[in-house]
């Protein structure tokens, strides 16, 4: 039957309980999703979130957190993945 739910939910749907649940949890805003994917368990949702406004606004810090949601999209687990400064999300993926 959990997997009928995951059916039932559309990838819209797991994005927006995912930025629900961010928004809950961390005083920062959410950005908005960046992926969202079924899984064995549920949906694993990407969320980008403004955790610190600079001036000016290129300096601003983001972060990634990853939504882990049940079939029925309640929260299974969050955790923040990136950090990083605005414009340079992708420059050294892989390098440190």
């Amino acid at each position: 039957m959990a997997a009928r739910s995951r059916e039932e939910m559309s990838a819209s749907t797991a994005a927006a309980k995912a930025l629900s649940h961010t928004a809950d949890l961390i005083t920062e805003n959410p950005a908005g999703v960046t992926s969202v994917e079924p899984d064995d368990d549920g949906w694993l949702v990407e969320v980008e979130v403004l955790e610190e406004r600079r001036i000016p606004s290129s300096s601003d810090m983001l972060a990634l957190y990853e939504i882990e949601l049940d079939p029925d999209g309640d929260l299974l687990a969050y955790r923040r993945t990136k950090r990083y400064a605005r414009g340079r999300g992708d420059i050294g993926n892989g390098a440190g």
